[in-house]
């Protein structure tokens, strides 16, 4: 209740992203149990540093017994609009402390559609592998079989609610009138999926940008390597024209110093970029798939409601 609530806040006031730490305990079977959280300071918040800041909520926590154990974060996003360079830095020092940490990601645009969207995420062993190496070129990548599929995988999530909660819940229900319930079949969805397509369109362009600085440095390397072989051809007409001269060829150890190794670009963003338009495509579809089961249930109601009439 308090993530979703600092996240709706957050997303209200205009103030970007909302982000937390979760604590908690590590049960049986590795199995993560999170019981508190706390948002991180305020990005224009200077007075304080976030470390000196949960070191200093942490220490508090334990003096009134509340489960102090640092085990991920958390951080909002918009129709499933989470993945950057900066949340996969972030995940992986979080990690390669604490190896049953999670990420949890709280999606405020689906939950105000009346969907609660909240997933966990962990990086896989391979990303972990590619991250610790800090190569990203593209045969490394290759090496190591790693894709935006395998990237981040995704932790099963069980919400549990004390029974004060579960209390608090049925006297909230009973007070809501049944009509406020209708807001969940509002089947006005043009202006949510205009802003999935956008970023959608957003998202391949990027993406397209990365996939032609590759293809620059494709065709460089291609043409560094034909020059290399005319060069080397050229040195070796030289070489033999010396060697029937009687003088000593020249070496070819000067290729080198001609053609500079060309390093290879990073494939890092091309991933992320790869994962999030297959994240935002699969939100546009699970959505339509949602406004369909929404029309279906409306006409039943209306049905319904013309049968009692009559």
């Amino acid at each position: 209740m308090k993530l979703i609530k600092h996240c709706h806040e957050v997303n209200l006031a205009n103030l970007g992203i909302a982000q937390g730490a979760l604590l908690g305990l590590v049960a049986e079977n590795a199995r993560l149990e999170i019981t508190h959280c706390f948002p991180f300071p305020s990005v224009n918040d200077e007075s304080i540093s976030d470390e000196d800041f949960q070191l200093d909520m942490m220490r508090k926590l334990r003096m009134v017994n509340i489960d102090h154990l640092h085990v991920g974060w958390y951080q909002s996003a918009q129709f499933g609009n989470f993945l950057s360079p900066q949340l996969l830095e972030s995940h992986f020092a979080y990690q390669t402390s604490i190896e049953e940490s999670v990420c949890l990601i709280f999606d405020t645009a689906k939950t105000s559609k009346g969907f609660l969207s909240l997933k966990a995420f962990r990086l896989t062993s391979e990303a972990i592998k590619l991250y610790k190496a800090g190569d990203f070129s593209p045969e490394n990548i290759t090496k190591l079989k790693v894709s935006h599929d395998t990237l981040f995988e995704e932790v099963p999530i069980v919400i549990k609610n004390s029974h004060l909660m579960n209390e608090l819940l049925l006297e909230l229900s009973e007070q809501i009138p049944v009509e406020a319930g209708s807001q969940f079949l509002d089947l006005g969805t043009a202006d949510v999926l205009e802003e999935q397509l956008k970023f959608l369109m957003d998202t391949v362009d990027d993406l397209n940008q990365e996939s032609i600085k590759f293809n620059k440095y494709q065709n460089m390397a291609v043409k560094q390597i034909q020059d290399k072989t005319r060069w080397l051809q050229r040195r070796q007409q030289e070489n033999a024209a010396r060697t029937a001269r009687g003088e000593d060829p020249l070496t070819e150890e000067d290729i080198n110093k001609v053609f500079k190794p060309m390093a290879p670009p990073s494939r890092l963003n091309a991933l992320i970029l790869s994962g999030q338009a297959s994240s935002t495509a699969h939100q546009v579809a699970q959505f339509c798939s949602q406004s369909l089961a929404k029309w279906f249930a409306t006409e039943a109601l209306q049905d319904a409601k013309q049968a009692d009439s009559s």
